[in-house]
């Protein structure tokens, strides 16, 4: 690739850059800020695994913050231990490329990336972009210090404010009022007072719509011109939303004359100032508690919509026993699971998680359900309905919404499923004699990609006996006060040693075991599971 096409394709990109920097400087947390960087590479490049690590010092040991913990140990050999930025490319190993990226704090962030979904190398393009994305992450780390610095600053100030006890009287006044120009007035006065300033005055400039100024003064009547080109002045300034809020004191009187201002003054003024703009803030949260709770009201229609459109029951089906369940961890999930009585002794079984949570997620999943009963009442190849509804979820919903998905249509008389999993976890068919065997054939979570990239189907016949387990990862993805995961393997475990339980007791036990795994560490994602057995 020339050095023009390459100019040009990453000129194309510039927007997504900006637009990561802006998720990435949204962070409340550093884990939270690196996740989102993970989703940003695995959406640049495709790819199958990545892993994330992070040390306090360069002699520390790496620890991992992914949410899936490496499955090879040996992989950390692949990190390179540097005080520079480095990033190496394997051609020969499973890691495909090793990230070690010192960070403005002093500690050193790791990545290790898979291989690409096609299995394609890394291209010229594919290195720059990354290598642009390592400096979005590191601008955006230290966007992210800075505030942590100035929200430590503002406490402190807040607590020097505290201790001047002779404005406790002049704040509780100043907090009784919701009426912005009263409160303006009320503390014009009171600093006036305090600091025996002759006039003084509020300047109000609003950003949003050009420069527009606006004053108040006290005593009313004084020009502003005649306050702001006092020599004997002091300010106080301060922000809220798209304002910026300026005191102006004016010439100190005396007994004689006029004087300049102490520092005593400027601790009342700025005392006062800070007050008004708690007052502001004070508003503004009310505000904000009024429309969460009209969204809180929102969430609890949209609930009820949801738990509709989830199965009360599920059908009964001859020879066979059939049991699932669905625990949302907010009030709408973006889990999905149902079983569809097709006739003539054949039912689908579906589960899907939809990528986030939230509202955007339980409309994806109304979309996908709205779907699924459209497509089911036609018997069409489940590989072309998946790239149907790929396409319409694609259509749908956002870049950083998909649904990763499974279904099964199962033939209650020969026992033969015929099977598409699009991006979803593995299905497990624990056979009777206790063989193991995954179903994963299919392709890319539905709305994920739109290349035309086909799905691919399976065949699989279900004898008396067996097993069939379907879930999303809220389960083996569940985690603890300590931060250690439930496991597939644990998860395994107990589907092998509780497979003989009826489906209803098994589903009932799972929950359980991962609820008491967990202990009081909150619910991070939906639980949902599908057990059916071929008697």
């Amino acid at each position: 690739m020339d050095n023009n096409n390459l100019v040009e394709k990453l000129a194309v990109q510039v927007e997504s850059f900006q637009e990561g920097f802006e998720i990435l400087s949204k962070s409340l947390t550093f884990i939270e800020m690196v996740k989102s960087f993970l989703h940003i590479i695995r959406g640049n490049f495709i790819i199958t695994e990545i892993y994330s690590f992070h040390k306090l010092a360069s002699d520390s040991k790496w620890n991992n913050i992914s949410l899936k913990k490496i499955p090879d140990q040996s992989y950390l050999s692949c990190l390179v231990d540097s005080d520079n930025p480095s990033i190496k490319y394997f051609e020969d190993l499973q890691i495909k490329v090793s990230i070690n990226l010192p960070l403005a704090d002093k500690s050193y962030l790791g990545i290790l990336i898979g291989p690409k979904f096609d299995k394609s190398k890394f291209t010229d393009l594919d290195k720059i972009t990354l290598q642009i994305l390592l400096q979005v992450f590191d601008s955006a780390f230290k966007s992210f210090l800075n505030r942590q610095k100035e929200k430590a600053l503002v406490f402190e100030l807040n607590e020097k404010v505290l201790h001047l006890n002779n404005l406790i009287d002049t704040g509780i006044e100043i907090s009784r009022y919701n009426k912005r120009r009263v409160l303006y007035d009320i503390a014009l006065e009171r600093i006036t007072s305090l600091t025996n300033a002759s006039s003084a005055l509020i300047e109000i400039v609003k950003k949003s719509q050009g420069i527009v100024k606006k004053y108040i003064t006290f005593p009313t009547g004084v020009e502003p011109d005649k306050i702001l080109n006092s020599k004997l002045k002091i300010h106080s300034s301060f922000e809220h939303q798209d304002r910026s809020y300026t005191f102006v004191l004016s010439e100190k009187e005396t007994r004689h004359s006029t004087t300049s201002f102490t520092e005593l003054d400027q601790m009342l003024l700025d005392s006062i100032s800070r007050q008004v703009s708690v007052s502001l803030e004070n508003e503004y949260l009310h505000k904000q508690a009024l429309e969460k709770e009209k969204i809180e009201q929102e969430l609890n229609v949209a609930a009820s919509i949801q738990q509709k459109i989830l199965p009360e029951s599920l059908p009964e089906i001859k020879g066979y026993d059939l049991a699932g369940i669905n625990i949302p961890s907010r009030e709408v999930g973006g889990d999905y699971y149902d079983c569809f009585d097709l006739s003539k002794g054949k039912f689908a079984l579906i589960i899907a998680d939809v990528a986030g949570k939230g509202i955007g997620a339980a409309l994806l999943v109304s979309t996908l359900n709205a779907a699924l009963n459209s497509y089911l009442q036609f018997d069409i190849p489940l590989t072309e309905m998946a790239e149907r509804l790929n396409k319409l979820i694609y259509k749908s919903s956002p870049s950083d919404k998909y649904i990763t998905f499974f279904i099964a249509v199962l033939d209650s008389i020969s026992g033969e499923l015929d099977i598409v999993n699009a991006g979803h976890n593995p299905i497990f068919l624990l056979r009777k004699d206790g063989n193991m065997e995954k179903l994963d054939a299919g392709g890319v979570g539905l709305g994920m990609l739109d290349f035309g990239l086909p799905f691919e189907g399976q065949k699989i016949v279900m004898n008396s006996g067996d097993k069939l387990f379907l879930y999303t990862d809220g389960i083996p993805e569940a985690m603890n006060d300590k931060e250690e995961e439930y496991s597939d393997e644990e998860m395994i475990n107990f589907l092998k040693t509780n497979s003989e339980k009826s489906s209803i007791d098994f589903i009932d036990s799972l929950v359980k075991s991962v609820k008491d795994f967990a202990g009081s560490a909150q619910q991070s994602d939906d639980i949902t599971a599908l057990m059916l057995k071929r008697n």
